[in-house]
């Protein structure tokens, strides 16, 4: 599906705006420094970051993870049945989806949640039609429940739906400012791309997302674009196609920020 008038095919984005988006979320940062939990405080924030965008004409899908409630894969570790710990965490994301679905109604907002997992009394099962309906429609469509299958992420659940939503590109909305030549933590040296492609990103071996989920992009020439959430305005300019974080592309040179 072809962007905004004006707008650039799929993975020459700089200096445009977006149509359509899937923000990807972890619930790490709807803890905020809590760690665990919602925090009111960052969740009524980023609901009027949202809004702010809404109002641009921007279509956007969020995929929201549940770490912050409860992660399947450190349940498992832990000796608890890796398929169990999966649909727990998929929960888990529904009940996140609930909370951004109140701020962001709150703010005025038409909001659709959806799911992988059939949950009638508080959201819609996810219908790839039925859900791209509702962008057209200019609602917010909040994707829950990941895949609907254990042991795939959230990442994976961003990368398919948005292949499958036509979307732009998906924002992958983190506590980190883009993707580094080596961990950051550990290297002081280490250096942030400003763009990368992804035949970089796979032979440096970078951890963008999964492989699965990276796969999927790789496969259907998604971009990929890697911020910090927590800092004010970032996602209006990622919207708005300004050089922040990291941008990962299938035609994309890979260029350090200076």
């Amino acid at each position: 599906m072809a962007g905004a008038a004006g707008n650039p095919a799929r993975g020459s984005t700089e200096g445009r705006a977006f149509r359509r988006v899937v923000l990807k979320l972890s619930g790490e940062v709807l803890a905020g420094e809590d760690k665990q939990g919602i925090n009111v405080k960052i969740i009524r924030g980023l609901a009027e970051e949202i809004r702010d965008i809404h109002r641009e004409g921007v279509e956007m899908a969020i995929v929201i993870g549940g770490g912050n409630i409860f992660r399947g894969v450190k349940a498992a570790s832990d000796g608890m049945d890796r398929a169990i710990g999966d649909y727990m965490g998929m929960m888990a994301t529904v009940i996140n989806g609930l909370a951004l679905q109140d701020f962001l109604e709150k703010e005025g907002l038409t909001t659709r949640l959806q799911t992988a997992i059939e949950i009638k009394s508080v959201a819609e099962p996810f219908i790839r039609r039925k859900a791209i309906r509702h962008l057209e429609k200019k609602r917010i469509v909040i994707l829950s429940g990941g895949t609907g299958n254990p042991y795939f992420t959230t990442d994976t659940t961003a990368a398919l739906r948005a292949v499958e939503i036509n979307a732009d590109v998906i924002f992958k909305a983190t506590k980190v400012d883009g993707v580094y030549d080596s961990d950051p933590v550990k290297n002081p040296q280490a250096k942030r791309y400003r763009s990368l492609s992804f035949q970089d990103a796979l032979q440096k071996q970078l951890k963008v997302m999964d492989s699965t989920a990276f796969s999927l992009c790789l496969d259907n020439k998604m971009p990929i674009q890697v911020f910090d959430m927590g800092k004010e305005g970032n996602l209006k300019k990622a919207v708005r196609g300004e050089a922040i974080g990291t941008l990962i592309t299938a035609a994309g040179e890979s260029v350090f920020y200076e």
